[in-house]
């Protein structure tokens, strides 16, 4: 199949790369530079989410290709003018195109449009899952919370470590630990610690210790693990 990525960002390199591995004819394109785009299968939009629009709007509309794009929580109505569209958001963390071309090959892709974007799915070994617009944008929140808001948390750790004259490193094993409890016993049962047990007099102390600036952070990640303690109770006792 010939393809032509557009965005040279991090997704769109990450697409060029996979795509072209497994025997595409991929062109990675900027996108100021689609008199480029030359006469492909498939245009891929990977573009940020608010660009998609505009973008779009600036290729010719043509039955030969079909338009795409790889956002999570936007649907085919981005894609304007153009009759043939489709999109393929991957499951999957992409920080540099190397690393990123790995983890699409066998990724769980939210797909929807024409049936060619599942072909390129199914020739990156990938998995295609079909959902409506308003189970895309929860989807998409979920993949948020997963993979941003961890990072998220492990930058509120980072500060913990430091003001305690430790590093992130000394603390990486316990919530690798952590989240391979999560994957054999599930969630309920992987939780411990002070919040699991209503251990009030240690929250305190750990509150008091702890940087002003890294307070709330703390109170609304216990405050999670305080509602995860009571559906474990109540599901003990159903």
């Amino acid at each position: 199949m010939i393809i032509t990525v557009v965005g040279a960002g991090r997704a769109g390199s990450s697409f060029a790369l996979a795509m072209g591995r497994v025997g595409h004819q991929v062109r990675l394109i900027h996108h100021e530079e689609l008199d480029l785009l030359g006469q492909p299968d498939l245009v891929l939009l990977a573009v940020p989410d608010d660009a998609i629009r505009s973008v779009a709007k600036d290729i010719a509309p043509s039955e030969s290709y079909v338009v795409a794009h790889v956002a999570g929580s936007r649907g085919l109505s981005e894609l304007g003018a153009h009759r043939r569209v489709g999109l393929m958001h991957p499951l999957a963390a992409l920080p540099t195109a190397e690393i990123g071309a790995e983890r699409l090959m066998g990724a769980l892709y939210s797909v929807s449009g024409e049936e060619l974007i599942d072909e390129v799915v199914a020739s990156l070994s990938g998995r295609a899952i079909r959902l409506s617009d308003e189970q895309r944008v929860a989807y998409h929140a979920t993949a948020s919370v997963a993979a941003n808001h961890l990072v998220a948390l492990m930058g509120h750790v980072q500060v913990l470590a430091e003001s305690a004259g430790l590093s992130l490193e000394d603390f990486l094993s316990l919530s690798q630990q952590a989240l391979a409890d999560v994957e054999l016993l599930g969630v309920g049962r992987a939780l411990t610690g002070p919040a699991s047990r209503a251990d009030m007099a240690t929250i305190d102390a750990h509150l008091a210790a702890i940087p002003s600036s890294q307070r709330s952070t703390y109170v609304a990640m216990a405050n999670a693990a305080f509602e995860l303690a009571e559906q474990r109770r109540l599901a003990s006792y159903a």
